[in-house]
């Protein structure tokens, strides 16, 4: 357990630092890369100074394809690296931060929308697909020929879905494509798509994704599709898809398939684990964690508002990406909600607490489902994976009941603790975080009324005291010499 909150003496010193190897043959670089088609895009849109952003695992083929489009549209190419946050998303600060005219993101993407005009072009790669071995799956799946369905997949085997619809439609005659939700799509749709799950779906007149089942092109061919970890953009169907259609899932390569009921069952289950742990809370840490998304900010403000108008006490932190380490500094917090993208606020394991955390990590969604009496009852109403979906405006939207509602003064029994819990509004939501109000003791002292403050005040040991005429004077001696990793009296130091 304590490697989980630090590293191990003297990692520092014997980490070596290289320079990532190239991964793709000069040869196939143009191909992998899409770079003519990133070659349009710079010289479409004029720019002189282009960031180039690359996940850790690509980075070593990032020298190569800078110098390659610099040579190919004489343009001036940084190389962004991963962020501070994930690398599905935009880097739209460090894009800012060296004045580029446009943005390449390269490898998987959420496509959420951004907060800023900046060009942006994805490069989502092209994963190769069996067509004929996941058709055969698809067949034993859905035997059916009058079954609705829609072909799903992760982001780099979009490209296939429509040569497997081709050989699906001979017996299939209500089989519908999802495409990327990117930027630049632009098909000529008879009817305005229908845009989710960062995918757009092209439903006819009175169709509803809800009549549709799902197929799945995606996922690890080392266990992914059979062991217990789900791909954040698989969990993300799973938990949002309507529960009373069939859901499937295929491995690309291999053409092995499985249905994914059971595993949806057990997503849900661990999502109301989740809001029964948001409504026992006092205290939540709201993370936050796309600084370049739309409605960040107001999604910030109408999680503050909520938090607050329950009755709890909010913490509102930016750490980038959230580890043990960092997040065990308060442990005053009884839960944390990642506001960030659907693919980074769905990454959490099964086994064990979320992420190695010693407090679990929530969605927007299930803090909103916890906190918000209005919404009902969880499980009767779709699963919102983007916080955007929480924003007036949205049709998912909920608004906050008024402190003298009756719904604020309704009972229930914790399903965790077995305790009677009674949710009480707030009727003063203040305008500025409580961490900041000063409150005057008897003794004409200030002291800072925040939930740090009283976790400290209900520890037993609260630090070292100065315990003045307590302890008897004594001569200096030499302390210990070196770093704290290693010090000289260390063995092995």
């Amino acid at each position: 357990m304590e490697d989980a909150f630090s590293s191990p003496a003297g990692a520092a010193l014997q980490r070596e630092v290289g320079v990532p190897e190239p991964l793709t043959p000069l040869t196939e670089l143009g191909r992998t890369y899409e770079l003519e088609r990133v070659q349009a895009f710079v010289l479409e849109h004029e720019a002189r100074r282009v960031a180039l952003q690359f996940p850790d695992e690509l980075l070593g083929d990032s020298v190569a394809v800078a110098r390659a489009l610099e040579e190919m549209t004489g343009a001036k190419m940084f190389v962004l690296g991963d962020t501070a946050y994930g690398s599905c998303c935009v880097d739209v600060l460090r894009a800012e931060q060296a004045e580029a005219d446009a943005l390449v993101h390269f490898g998987p993407a959420c496509l959420s929308p951004l907060s800023c005009l900046l060009p942006v072009i994805y490069v989502l790669g092209q994963r190769p697909v069996a067509l004929e071995l996941c058709a055969e799956a698809f067949r034993a799946l859905h035997p059916n020929p009058a079954e609705p369905v829609v072909l799903l997949s992760e982001p780099a085997c979009a490209h296939a879905l429509e040569a497997l619809a081709a050989l699906l439609r001979p017996r299939y005659k209500d089989i519908l494509v999802s495409q990327p939700a990117l930027p630049s799509a632009a098909p000529g749709w008879e009817h305005p798509p229908l845009e989710r799950f960062g995918r757009f779906f092209p439903l006819g007149p009175g169709r509803q994704l809800e009549d549709y089942g799902a197929f799945y092109v995606g996922g690890s061919e080392n266990g992914d599709n059979s062991g217990a970890e789900v791909s954040p953009d698989l969990l993300q169907l799973l938990l949002g898809w309507a529960p009373s259609r069939p859901f499937s899932s295929c491995l690309p390569s291999s053409g092995e398939a499985r249905a994914e009921g059971p595993r949806a069952v057990r997503a849900r289950a661990r999502s109301h684990y989740l809001v029964e742990c948001a409504r026992d809370a006092r205290v939540v840490g709201l993370l936050a964690g796309a600084p370049g998304g739309a409605g960040h900010r107001e999604a910030l403000a109408h999680l503050r508002k909520l938090v607050q108008a329950s009755g709890k006490r909010a913490y509102v932190l930016s750490l980038g990406r959230p580890s043990p380490a960092k997040l065990a500094n308060f442990p005053e917090v009884d839960v944390f909600v990642l506001l960030a993208c659907p693919l980074r606020a769905l990454d959490r394991p099964r086994s064990g607490a979320s992420r190695g955390l010693f407090r679990p990590l929530l969605t927007p969604y299930e803090l909103e489902a916890a906190c918000n009496p209005a919404r009902g009852p969880v499980g009767l109403g779709p699963y919102l994976t983007h916080y955007s979906d929480l924003l007036p405006g949205s049709p998912f939207h909920v608004p906050i009941p008024p402190p003298d509602s009756e719904l604020w003064g309704t009972p229930d029994v914790s399903l965790i603790t077995g305790e009677l819990r009674l949710q009480q509004a707030s009727a003063h939501v203040p305008s500025v975080p409580e961490a900041s109000v000063l409150s005057q003791r008897s003794r004409l002292e200030l002291a800072e009324r925040s939930p740090a403050a009283l976790f400290l005040g209900s520890r037993t040991w609260q630090g070292l005291e100065p315990q003045l005429g307590q302890t008897a004077p004594m001569r200096a001696v030499a302390g210990r010499r070196g770093v704290p990793i290693a010090y000289e009296d260390e063995p092995g130091s």
